[in-house]
């Protein structure tokens, strides 16, 4: 399974912030979309990444108050990012490797989504929802043989 396998059941709805925006804004936002991250861009590239982690941090860096503190001050500036083409598996061994619960999903340097760590697991789920309901239609469906069936 590949990342756009998740992008497509997902859905493209998207919502970025730029660096020079007020946190508190993007905190708002967050906040009224229900939102665990935003992708922050700048002239059209990626240019960071926002979470509640990097928000709380920042806010008590700042002794508990966001105050006039940018976007760019808190925002994780070096995200880990995936490919439509890469595989769940290696994304999930990313997401763990690096505590990341977010990640933007870039093709061709344009960013073509976000997936969260709950949407790999629940796609890893699904997939093996399906495959063990496979095994067991094939199990019940054996063909008996008679050759090797009990004699009485």
């Amino acid at each position: 399974m590949k990342v756009s396998d998740i992008l497509r059941v997902k859905g493209n709805a998207l919502f970025t912030v730029t660096p020079d925006e007020p946190l508190a804004l993007a905190a708002s936002a967050m906040a009224e979309r229900d939102l665990g991250s935003l992708v922050v861009m700048e002239q059209g590239a990626l240019v960071g990444m926002l979470t509640f982690r990097e928000m709380i941090q920042c806010i008590v860096a700042n002794g508990g108050a966001i105050g006039d503190t940018l976007v760019r001050t808190a925002m994780d500036k070096e995200p880990l990012t995936c490919t439509p083409e890469t595989e769940v598996d290696e994304v999930r061994r990313m997401m763990l490797g690096h505590h990341a619960r977010y990640m933007p999903v870039m093709g061709n340097r344009m960013l073509m989504g976000v997936i969260s760590f709950y949407d790999v697991a629940r796609a890893i789920v699904e997939s093996q929802d399906f495959e063990n309901q496979m095994l067991k239609a094939y199990i019940r469906d054996w063909p008996v043989d008679e050759t090797n069936s009990p004699q009485s």
